[in-house]
């Protein structure tokens, strides 16, 4: 069964989140993804057309 009573500590912030860290410049950061667009997994074919024409 639940405490009747709410605990002290959860309504106060926690630890870690009472001072934010500096914010960080859009020109200081790095791209760690590749950005280029991915190829066609389908080379360019349609397969839902190729499966009609040749199921038809």
């Amino acid at each position: 069964m639940p405490d009747p009573q709410p605990r002290p500590e959860a309504d106060a912030p926690a630890v870690d989140f009472r001072r934010l860290p500096e914010p960080i410049a859009l020109e200081d950061t790095v791209a760690v993804h590749d950005v280029r667009p991915v190829p066609d997994p389908d080379g360019g074919r349609d397969p839902n057309h190729e499966w009609m024409i040749r199921h038809a």
